[in-house]
């Protein structure tokens, strides 16, 4: 009857989480060896980003059933791809490096903020609805 609360596992999250890790890495290390690997970045963003709609596109499939339970805020990924992108052009600039951020680079930055801005329109949807529901069945005030 009493216990731990389960946590459940969620494939995509742990799937876009090793995306997300391994395209950083080869991101950081692009810059370290001035472009060494730009084809496999752009492979790599390719997969990174389909794999991020698939997670997100459940997780908001979920919120609408209401089976969404668990928090993972998409602003973390902006603020890590910000940090990340804003370091790398600094150092480029302070290093004097020869360094060209990828175009693959740059659209999945752009897709991850798309695909927060859509989340989060989302969510407000779904939190109006879900108080016009409430007020219909009069429990709301």
């Amino acid at each position: 009857m009493f216990g731990w609360p389960q946590k459940k596992f969620n494939f995509w999250q742990y799937i876009a989480n090793f995306w997300s890790g391994f395209y950083f890495i080869l991101i950081i290390w692009d810059f370290i060896t001035n472009n060494s690997i730009i084809e496999a970045l752009d492979i790599i963003g390719f997969i990174y980003i389909g794999v991020l709609a698939i997670y997100v596109g459940n997780k908001e499939f979920e919120r609408w059933y209401r089976k969404h339970q668990d928090r993972h805020p998409g602003e973390i990924f902006v603020i890590i791809w910000t940090l990340l992108i804003l370091t790398i052009v600094c150092l480029d600039l302070i290093l004097q490096k020869s360094y060209h951020l990828p175009s693959s680079v740059i659209s999945s930055y752009i897709a991850v903020l798309t695909i927060l801005a859509v989340t989060e329109k989302s969510k407000a949807l779904h939190l109006r609805s879900h108080k016009t529901l409430k007020i219909k069945k009069g429990r709301f005030k």
